[in-house]
């Protein structure tokens, strides 16, 4: 018999298997019908998303930017299931006409389950594709290559770019001139991103300009992350700032931001701040040095003009091979040109590319001319040029500042002005304050010089910056400015340093306010011009400058500065400049006359008279009678002060500023027993002065110079015998500068502990000095504490010590020089310690030692070997 096997199901259950294909949980035949309809609606929806999404990436690719993967896997999945809904959809007809029982039943059973179970499962797939197409945003910018034109930047590029990859940068800063090359530069910067993202998820560029307009740039980085449209629009800042930043904290971002004024606040903007742990960064470019401080960028880099040689070839590439080669003369004549650009990297292009076409002798020329004389007439000077500079101008925002500015124009191209002399300049022009203190009117004025020099306006000289000098197409935009942008050129006459021989014709002397014929060869000043309005007027360093006729004084009533020094064959004024009466400013330095005219006592609204270097001047007698002057400077004139010029001294009760000189005990006792004298001394020198010299308390003077003196010593005059006083008040606070020469009686300057802001110390032929400071004097004055208070040159920038063949030391330890930046070294055989130890100096790649003999280097001895390491780099052998 064959096998038989019994199966025995459950008839409760085949009924529940049964009922479900029809009223179920599934629900496939009998909902059929109902799906249907969900299904068309469903994809109704699903397909308005589609198209809005669609709508979004096209808006955004429509911006440059690539529309995210996620977004495109989304898209090619609605559009599978849109096929398959096309397919199930064009057979709907045909399933329901199969349904039967009032659509519960089905005459196909097994084909109407299997097409209802489609239907409901392509139901749920298209609700969850239609929650899924919920972009915030759905693309994002791609790393855009910025055009930009062929230039040279030296080596900017790599040192900016080094910087911003260093893992402590968030924030970087560049700032210089107008045209310098700032926005050139972050565009090299962004491109750089094109070659390797470095990690970067999105580079973000928004250029920003004058007016600060926060939700202008919120837009511009919403149209780079896909956020901007209608929506977009009609929401608040902060909801914007809102949105912004939660798309960009998931991000890797670089945002550049070009051409900034003030500061721009990533906070308000929504912008998370880059940090070491996010890895973003933010570079933004500026003309303000004032505005990297206030980014919170301490240590933001100057983009400087170009150096000769990279101009040089800036200026060929935009002349062209062609024109520079035609002719000779025109390659030399070239250079002229391209050095009128003080390698400007606007003004190289601009002009270059003017004079490519210029193919004549004359044409170069011509334009030499035109940019020594009148560069603003230079073709593209007014239109491409200066009104770039001179948003620099406009942006100080202070009819004070600028007048400042302006003022400076007045000097010759690339003239170093001493700061303290302009703001003196300023001061009796009324740009400051005349009755504000000495101290707070050099406050003043230092700070008017910050704002221009951190504008990229004034650019600071000199080993202690006391010097600025103006940028030459900066000094061009000034004077354009100055003459009312061309229209009115003879209000601001300036030909300082043009070789004229003769005052210039000008035709209208009614408008001219300011004039500046400084530094030329003019031998004689004849005429009577009338200048109602005329101010200044600078006539200094004619080197052939004789004779001034009486008459050309005649009539300037308003005339306040008048500066006639470094004519050094001058030797008499004519008796009209009595007529000056307005007259607050007179530089007499460095003439021949030998006497001041007759009734000079008549120039009651005198405040600063400069007679330095008179060597021939015989007598002020009657100088009391300025009783308005502030500054009289009488260093090393003929002038000595006797008992009758220290009593009229001391009548001039504004006196504020004198400088002197001394040459004997009698004129030394005569000045430094007056108390108020010693207190308006800012400088003296002591020359031929025999004696023991002691000096009081002088807490005003600024320099001092002790010259061809056989003094032994230096004592100081105070109300205590030792040097115990608190540093915090020594007797010497303003004293920047120590000249000694020629003093061979002294055998070392201890008294310099008390001069705890010393910027430079120059001791020099003086055979008997051994020690700068003296241990054993030193210390047997004070107290141990108080000798461990006590640390000299701490200010220190500038050491040079000459022809001392007995000096062994500077100090007997090492000593803090945070400020040090030269050391200058000749003919001190013995001189075999610095007073440095590896920790001495904070920034000892700027240091420079200079010296002279080859076998004084090889006999100094270190503190130890981490020294001579640190410092070794620092010589340089000087021939």
């Amino acid at each position: 018999m064959g096998g038989c096997c019994s199966i025995q199901i459950s008839c409760d259950k085949v009924l529940d298997r049964v009922g479900s294909c029809f009223c179920g949980e599934d629900n496939y035949i009998c909902y059929l019908e109902k799906n249907l309809e969900s299904l068309e609606r469903a994809m109704e929806d699903l397909t308005a998303t589609r198209d809005d999404v669609m709508r979004r990436v096209q808006e955004a690719e429509g911006r440059g930017q690539q529309r995210l993967r996620r977004v495109q896997l989304w898209l090619t999945r609605v559009e599978s299931i849109e096929n398959r809904f096309n397919g199930l959809n064009s057979t709907r007809t045909v399933e329901l006409q199969r349904l039967c029982c009032c659509g519960v039943c089905s005459k196909r059973l097994r084909l109407s389950y299997s097409y209802g179970r489609r239907i409901f499962e392509m139901l749920q797939d298209v609700e969850t594709r239609k929650s899924d197409g919920d972009f915030q945003e759905v693309a994002q910018a791609t790393f855009v290559v910025r055009p930009q034109p062929p230039t040279i930047i030296g080596g900017m590029l790599g040192r900016a770019w080094n910087h911003l990859m260093d893992i402590g940068t968030g924030i970087m800063g560049l700032y210089g001139m107008g045209g310098v090359g700032t926005t050139t530069l972050l565009t090299q910067i962004n491109n750089r991103f094109n070659d390797t993202n470095y990690g970067v998820d999105i580079v973000i560029w928004v250029g920003v300009s004058w007016n600060l307009e926060v939700e202008k740039i919120q837009n511009e980085i919403a149209e780079e992350l896909g956020l901007s449209g209608g929506e977009w629009n009609q929401k608040s800042r902060s909801q914007k700032a809102i949105n912004i930043h939660t798309l960009m904290s998931d991000k890797k971002f670089v945002l550049l931001l070009d051409d900034i004024w003030s500061k721009v606040d990533l906070v308000e903007i929504g912008v998370p701040f880059p940090t070491r742990k996010n890895g973003s960064k933010v570079v933004f470019t500026t003309r303000s040095r004032d505005v990297c401080g206030r980014m919170g960028v301490n240590d933001p880099m100057e983009v400087s003009c170009l150096e000769p040689d990279e101009a040089w070839d800036l200026f060929k590439m935009k002349v062209g091979e062609n024109t520079l080669k035609g002719d000779p003369e025109i390659l030399k004549l070239a250079r002229k040109v391209a050095e009128k650009c003080h390698g400007l990297p606007l003004a190289l292009t601009v002009i270059g590319e003017i004079m490519a076409c210029k193919t004549t002798v004359q044409e170069w020329h011509y334009a030499v001319d035109t940019l020594n004389s009148n560069a603003a007439k230079f073709s593209g000077m007014e239109d491409q040029i200066l009104p770039i500079l001179k948003s620099s101008y406009d942006h100080l925002n202070m009819e004070q500042v600028q007048s400042c500015f302006l003022y400076c124009s007045l000097f010759p191209e690339n003239y170093r002005m001493e700061k303290e002399r302009l703001i003196d300049y300023w001061k009796c022009e009324g740009f400051i304050d005349e009755n504000e203190s000495r101290e707070r009117e050099l406050s003043h004025g230092y700070e008017i010089i910050g704002i221009l020099v951190r504008a990229c306006l004034l650019l600071e000289e000199g080993i202690n910056k006391e010097q600025v000098k103006m940028h030459g197409l900066v000094r061009d935009m000034a004077l354009w400015i100055a003459s009312d942008l061309g229209r009115h050129k003879e209000q601001c006459i300036v030909q300082a340093g043009v070789e004229l021989r003769e005052v210039p014709k000008v035709k209208n002397w009614n408008s001219v306010r300011r004039m500046s014929l400084m530094e030329n060869e003019i031998e004689i000043i004849s005429g009577s011009p009338e200048c109602p309005e005329l101010t200044t007027l600078f006539l200094q360093r004619n080197s052939q400058l004789v004779n001034i006729s009486g008459e050309f004084f005649s009539y300037m009533p308003k005339l306040v500065v008048l500066d006639l020094s470094w004519n050094q064959i001058l030797d008499r004024l004519p008796e009209e400049i009595l007529r000056l009466y307005s007259l607050r400013f007179l530089d007499l330095s460095r003439t021949k006359i030998k006497q001041l005219p007759v009734g000079f006592q008549g120039l009651t609204k005198l405040i600063h008279l400069n007679l330095e270097w008179t060597l021939e001047l015989e007598s002020i007698s009657g100088i009391s009678k300025l009783w308005n002057l502030r500054t009289l400077r009488l260093q090393r004139s003929k002038l000595s002060p006797d008992v009758n010029l220290v009593k009229e001294l001391e009548l001039l009760e504004h006196l504020e500023v004198l400088t002197i000189e001394i040459s004997s005990s009698f004129a030394a006792r005569q000045l430094l027993s007056s108390r108020r004298l010693v207190e308006c001394t800012k400088e003296v020198n002591f020359k031929n002065y025999q004696e023991l010299l002691t000096l009081p308390t002088m807490g005003s003077l600024s320099g001092i110079r002790i010259l061809s003196c056989g003094m032994k010593e230096i004592e100081i005059e105070r109300a205590t015998s030792s040097l115990n006083k608190s540093p915090a008040s020594p007797c010497f606070f303003s004293l920047f500068t120590v000249l000694i020469s020629n003093c061979n009686g002294l055998k070392d300057l201890t008294w310099l502990l008390l001069a705890p802001n010393l910027t430079n110390l120059e001791v020099s032929f003086s055979d008997q000095l051994e020690d700068i400071i003296s241990e054993e004097k030193a210390l047997s004055s004070v107290t141990d504490d108080e000798a461990s208070s006590i640390i000299p040159f701490g200010k220190l920038e500038k050491l040079q010590l000459w022809n001392l063949p007995n000096l062994k030391s500077i100090y007997w330890n090492t000593l803090p020089f945070p400020c040090l930046r030269e050391i200058d070294i000749n003919k001190c055989p013995n001189l075999t310690k610095l007073a440095l130890d590896s920790q001495s100096v904070d920034r000892f790649e700027e240091l420079v030692i200079n010296y002279r003999e080859e076998e004084w280097i090889e006999n100094v001895e270190w503190e130890d070997e981490a020294t001579r390491l640190r410092f070794l780099p620092s010589f340089k052998l000087v021939k």
